[in-house]
């Protein structure tokens, strides 16, 4: 998290928290939502500014109640998220491919999932910020590295399949699939298992 934020936490400690202005889509783009777009059940206006995308990505955390949130400045915007709190795509890199989020990190898998709309999600580590109370009195933010879901990007789901083994099950399909030569699960779900599974608020709430 940027230092001129943690910094103006100390010096603004009590501005509202906001709700409803922004949002992660499925394809990992930030979105901004008005109230004529919260009212109507829009999805908003992608932010196509880079240092913006930039600096929410650098300040993108979550609190102890599974709320995602962008630090901007001394205010904490809560986002409302379309599906998952992290969206990956399979990306080049020295060592073959890599998983990398919407925030630039890689993603290191042990896992797969897919559920009965044909989306995939990737469980594995992600080195990200987590505020440890939900107080505004008590900021702690810490780096963790605990394990959590991304949705794969659709633009990758052909490529998923040429390493996936797929049997059919009752409501999706299940499996393994071939990760840098380590032989991985594959397991069905509901999405509306997702949220509490994984402990993330899709639709914050204050």
């Amino acid at each position: 998290m940027d230092d001129q934020v943690l910094r103006s936490l100390v010096k603004w400690p009590n501005v509202p928290d906001c709700f409803g202005w922004l949002a992660l889509d499925r394809r990992g783009q930030w979105r901004m939502r008005d109230e004529f777009t919260q009212k109507n059940n829009l999805p908003g206006n992608v932010i196509q500014h880079a240092a913006l995308n930039e600096f929410i990505a650098r300040n993108y955390a979550c609190d102890e109640l599974g709320r995602y949130f962008f630090q901007n400045g001394p205010q904490r915007v809560f986002i409302t998220l379309d599906i998952t709190p992290w969206i990956v795509r399979i990306t080049p890199s020295d060592h073959g491919q890599n998983f990398m989020n919407q925030c630039h990190q890689p993603m290191e898998p042990t896992a797969a999932l897919s559920d009965e709309k044909g989306n995939i999600y990737i469980i594995g580590k992600v080195d990200h910020i987590v505020c440890n109370s939900s107080n505004h009195d008590n900021n702690q933010f810490i780096k963790s590295d605990c394990q959590t879901i991304a949705l794969l990007h659709d633009h990758d789901l052909d490529h998923f399949s040429e390493l996936a083994k797929l049997r059919e099950e009752a409501c999706s399909f299940g499996g393994s699939w071939v990760w840098q030569e380590k032989s991985l699960p594959l397991d069905p779900i509901h999405s509306e298992e997702l949220a509490s599974r994984f402990n993330f608020r899709a639709k914050p709430q204050p």
